[in-house]
């Protein structure tokens, strides 16, 4: 209840805000493991497949796979869902932004461990909690510096560039998320205008459109060698018989995506979130499985930091919900994730208490 006192009269009135049932934190907790791990064997696959297909193809099959998957499910919903908004440019604004960043981020996948590929983009939240600062002008607090600044010195391990392992395709990785982060500032700027699942389907629909001519100029510009033939425009590799595992690969995305908006929509956001780093010791240990690849001590070192940095983030959101029922601007970040929060009228009612 607050009150005013206006002109020698007081006036009052009662402020109600959502509380999430403790009783479907476990299940926003399950939904967030079971999306990471999809997203983990996603980026498996795709570096699989890399080994014979170009990236450009491989992007278009998980939009066309997400179009027939959220186009209809936005129709049958209806409103609020829209498929004509009048948002659309900072829609296909972040659309670039997202079919740039992956696709340097999907380049460096030949040349590094998939888990240093995916330790430094988790530079994303720390970059989008600095530019929420710079430029949203949002409050970061002492707690929150100490936790971006450990943050920062777990990439600047991982990267190691002052070392002779360093490599200047790390620096890939670190662009994605500095433009997954720019990303993020324009999904503050369509706030609960547009729905989570509608912000989604057009970043990853359009991004998959937009990825052909990045690609087809990129061959324009550049003679492609052998060593980076993944980025080569080639479509000669693609047969019918691989129709299913590309399927596949747009049906791990897509789902991984729902069962993420769907842990943020029925759990509370500073519980659920931490248990997103768990992408990262997944990703060390399927990249060791599948590809005998052994994580480099400066790799895991700077994951560690990385890890503790975002958990503790993640603590001071929950501390911070107590004047604030909305999750800060770098709440998500998963590779791969639209990161378009679930705005209060799509939460589940089930969660609601007045």
């Amino acid at each position: 209840r607050i009150r005013v006192k206006h002109q020698g009269v007081k006036l009052s009135t009662v402020v109600s805000a959502p509380v999430v049932s403790a009783s479907r934190t476990p299940q926003g907790i399950a939904a967030i493991l079971v999306g990471m791990v999809l997203f983990v064997f996603q980026d498996a696959m795709m570096k699989s497949l890399l080994v014979d297909f170009p990236i450009w193809p491989l992007l278009l099959v998980r939009a066309v796979i997400c179009s027939l998957v959220m186009v209809p499910l936005i129709l049958y919903l209806g409103p609020p869902h829209r498929i004509l908004t009048p948002l659309w440019p900072l829609h296909v604004t972040r659309a670039l932004l997202f079919a740039f960043g992956f696709s340097l981020y999907y380049t460096a996948f030949p040349f590094m461990t998939l888990a240093a590929v995916t330790t430094i983009f988790f530079a994303a939240p720390l970059i989008t909690a600095v530019f929420a600062s710079v430029f949203l002008k949002e409050h970061i607090g002492i707690h929150r510096i100490s936790a971006l600044v450990l943050g920062f010195v777990g990439v600047i391990i991982a990267m190691n560039p002052g070392g002779d392992s360093f490599q200047w395709v790390s620096v890939l990785p670190l662009i994605c998320a500095c433009s997954y982060a720019t990303s993020q500032m324009l999904a503050r700027q369509i706030g609960d205008r547009d729905t989570a699942m509608v912000a989604g389907a057009y970043t990853i629909i359009l991004a998959g459109l937009i990825v052909l001519p990045l690609g087809w100029l990129l061959n324009v510009l550049f003679d492609i060698g052998a060593q980076a033939a993944h980025l080569r425009w080639s479509w000669d590799a693609f047969t019918f018989a691989m129709l299913p595992w590309l399927a596949l690969l747009g049906a791990l995305g897509m789902v991984a995506w729902t069962l993420l908006s769907r842990a943020y929509q029925i759990a509370d956001v500073g519980a659920v979130a931490p248990f997103e780093y768990a992408y990262l010791p997944m990703a060390a240990v399927l990249g060791y499985v599948a590809f005998d690849e052994v994580p480099a001590w400066n790799t895991l070192a700077g994951m560690a930091l990385i890890i503790v940095s975002g958990i503790y983030i993640a603590y001071r959101e929950i501390v911070n919900a107590r004047q604030s029922i909305m999750p800060t601007v770098e709440a998500s970040f998963a590779p791969g994730n639209p990161g378009i929060m679930p705005e209060p009228h799509e939460i589940d009612p089930d969660t609601k208490q007045q």
